[in-house]
């Protein structure tokens, strides 16, 4: 079966409530049209996992202004004003959790593990709630896998069955979010024959995609 389909069809998977992951980095490298979409859909009481909360007007904080996001799952927010209005008017929760400490949960779940030891944020408001292990004489605390029902990945190149390449910066989170989730489904710049990515530009196997709209 094919796995091109439309972006109408495509957008049909997500639900309201349901949890997402977001590729990109302050909006380089997110399916924009997908935000679009998603915005003009309504589909409302989004988890949002990210690296950050975009811009007003780009990437994740389309749907941040528009109001659809319950739970925002980051690392950075600043650029993005609205969230900390919606934060501080209780409209969101949003969950600030350090860069590669964020990366490291994300290929935990994608990976299967049961979490990550990270000295990161040890002795800070980031341990709060969270266990602390001793290795070796050093405290670490274990961070939990992030997983989703979906990922939205922004992809450079993908071919036919779905195997991708993301170009220079774009490549950022989506592929490490590729892996872990339910369902994946990318938005690609351009569609290509199979066989027409060489094996060692591929980024991301195709195994691990269900949907390509190109973009």
């Amino acid at each position: 079966m094919s796995k091109i389909t439309t972006l109408e069809e495509a957008m049909n998977q997500i639900k309201d409530g349901m949890t997402i992951m977001i590729g990109g980095f302050m909006a380089c490298g997110t399916p924009e049209k997908f935000m679009d979409a998603l915005v003009q859909k309504g589909v409302k009481d989004l988890t949002i996992i990210g690296n950050d909360g975009g811009f007003p007007d780009r990437g994740i904080g389309k749907l941040v202004v528009n109001k659809q996001v319950k739970k925002l799952i980051a690392s950075h927010v600043g650029l993005n004003p609205e969230v900390g209005v919606q934060m501080n008017s209780g409209e969101i929760e949003c969950e600030l959790v350090p860069q590669g400490t964020l990366a490291e949960r994300v290929r935990a779940g994608g990976n299967g593990l049961g979490g990550i030891l990270t000295p990161t944020g040890v002795g800070t408001i980031v341990e709060e709630g969270k266990e602390k292990i001793e290795v070796d004489g050093k405290v670490y605390l274990l961070e939990k896998p992030l997983r989703a029902d979906i990922a939205l990945v922004g992809a450079s190149i993908a071919d036919k069955k779905g195997n991708l390449y993301f170009n220079k910066a774009t490549k950022n989170f989506n592929p490490l979010m590729a892996t872990a989730a339910d369902t994946v489904i990318v938005g690609a710049e351009k569609v290509v024959e199979i066989g027409e990515i060489d094996a060692s530009d591929v980024m991301t196997p195709a195994l691990f995609v269900d949907y390509i709209v190109e973009v």
